[in-house]
């Protein structure tokens, strides 16, 4: 039997989406987030739906001026992105080289005695806070990460359990009346119970400060999650995965659903997918760079086996990489100054898929490759590697969605969809329209090719219960109940 909830005791609101405006997130809009009751998501205070769509900047705070932060924010705020991930303690070099105005984090390169200056334009700490401020003023969160993963994990780390505990409490007092959300870790493998102990005492010192008021989760190494490492700890509200510099869903990209199923229950994500112009694999010689449909295609898999949002990222953007200004430490190869790069293909359609998932009942949403029915060659569908093929549902039986990365035939399994007819809708994650396929019988199965046949182009196909009247995918936001 069909699960049936009937749309017509839906109350199906909507209101228009602004693409190019800021959402109101800032201190004086929706403040504090929360984990949503089912303990999938992230929501404001006030129960609506927070989808956070991240930019790495890791950079911001170390590399750029004032003039320069507010372009970059300015930017990313009217791209749709609501979550800017940035680290106090930068990893090129932010312990030992100064930041735009020739100010250090530490006296004498003691995490346990933060530079500090009279007046408001005079150490670093200064500087964060106009940055912590501008973005919360353009209705964006930062993601902020008190230290880059070198700084505690690597040879002589400056961290220890008592200057970690000191410095988190530190932070967690200064910006405990921000709009924020503590990241810990910093891109390193959690080694041994020495490191265990600093990263929990810094969370301490993080949840003192501030009073619990911020949402605190683990940045780590490429290829692994959080949860491999502080799934059961108290202080971790959800898990961060690092899938990292790979363009195939076998290597990594199907973890995010392995996260999604642990227990005890925690909202996961993907904090570090391949960046657009990236050296894919980190083996430019063998695969080359990588391109919006290569940051498209790690969306839509992560979003779509249960991450709750998405952070993307372009490889020059996070290094702030200038030529002119000849960066000391330049990585792997950026392709353009990060001026140009915010404007790249991949940076403008994150919003699309944002804008997607919040235009259909948002908290029902799990994931279902179920409904992709295999192949007699499976390899062929549901796929593997770039051509893997998969889906997502709402658990009412209302719709169905599924991430098509080739223009391949493939069926669907429409049973869990209650109603007797079926409304289907293309949507395209270049441009956020979606096209009309028309309304069918729910016979139980149907199938379906993209409108790009046998080309290496993505779609996603949107099946609703016709008896919703949903509106197109990804031009409304739904209100939820």
């Amino acid at each position: 039997m069909k699960k049936i909830l009937s749309c017509a005791i839906l109350s199906v609101v909507v209101v228009s989406m602004g693409a190019a405006k800021p959402e109101p997130d800032s201190k004086s809009g929706k403040g504090r987030l929360e984990v949503s009751d089912n303990r999938r998501f992230l929501q404001y205070e006030d129960g609506t739906p927070f989808f956070y769509l991240g930019d790495t900047a890791w950079e911001l705070f170390h590399a750029l001026d004032r003039e320069e932060a507010d372009m970059y924010l300015t930017t990313r705020a009217g791209q749709g992105f609501n979550v800017i991930q940035a680290v106090a303690l930068a990893e090129l070099d932010g312990h030992s080289v100064p930041n735009a105005y020739g100010h250090l984090p530490f006296e004498n390169l003691d995490p346990s005695k933060p530079a500090i200056a009279e007046g408001p334009q005079n150490d670093y700490w200064d500087h964060v806070d106009y940055i912590v401020d501008k973005a919360n003023s353009l209705g964006l969160y930062v993601g902020f990460l008190p230290t880059w993963g070198r700084y505690w994990a690597d040879n002589k780390p400056l961290f220890n359990e008592k200057n970690a505990y000191a410095y988190g409490k530190f932070l967690g007092q200064r910006y405990k009346d921000s709009n924020l959300i503590w990241i810990l870790g910093g891109d390193r493998r959690v080694e041994g119970e020495a490191q265990k102990d600093i990263i929990r005492a810094m969370a301490k010192g993080l949840r003192e400060g501030d009073g619990g008021c911020h949402l605190i989760t683990f940045h780590p190494r490429g290829g692994s999650g959080s949860a491999e490492v502080f799934h059961n700890e108290p202080w971790l509200d959800f898990n961060m995965r690092q899938n990292g510099h790979t363009n195939s869903y076998t290597e990594r990209y199907n973890k995010t659903i392995v996260d999604y199923r642990r227990t005890p229950v925690k909202p996961v994500m993907d904090g570090e997918p391949l960046y657009e112009d990236h050296p894919i694999g980190w083996a430019r010689d063998k695969y080359g760079h990588s391109v919006a449909a290569d940051v498209r295609r790690a969306m839509y898999w992560d979003l779509f086996e249960g991450a709750f949002g998405h952070t993307y990222g372009h490889h020059s953007v996070w290094q702030m990489y200038d030529p002119e200004k000849r960066n000391k430490n330049v990585r792997n190869y950026p392709l353009m100054p990060w001026q140009e790069a915010l404007n790249q293909p991949g940076a403008r359609q994150m919003k699309y898929g944002k804008a997607l998932m919040l235009s259909r009942p948002y908290f029902t949403r799990i994931p279902a490759p179920e409904v992709v029915v295999a192949d007699a060659v499976p390899t062929a569908v549901p796929g593997a590697g770039t051509y893997r093929f998969t889906a997502t549902r709402d658990s009412d039986g209302t719709w169905i969605m599924v991430y098509a990365p080739v223009g391949r035939r493939f069926v669907v399994d429409t049973s869990v969809i209650g109603g007797e007819k079926i409304r289907g809708w293309w949507f395209d994650p270049r441009t956020g329209h979606a096209a009309r396929i028309g309304t069918f019988d729910n016979t139980g199965k149907a199938t379906f090719i993209s409108p790009e046949p046998g080309e290496l182009t993505d779609w996603v196909l949107v099946l609703d219960d016709a008896s919703c009247r949903y509106k197109a995918p990804g031009k409304k936001v739904y209100k939820q109940r």
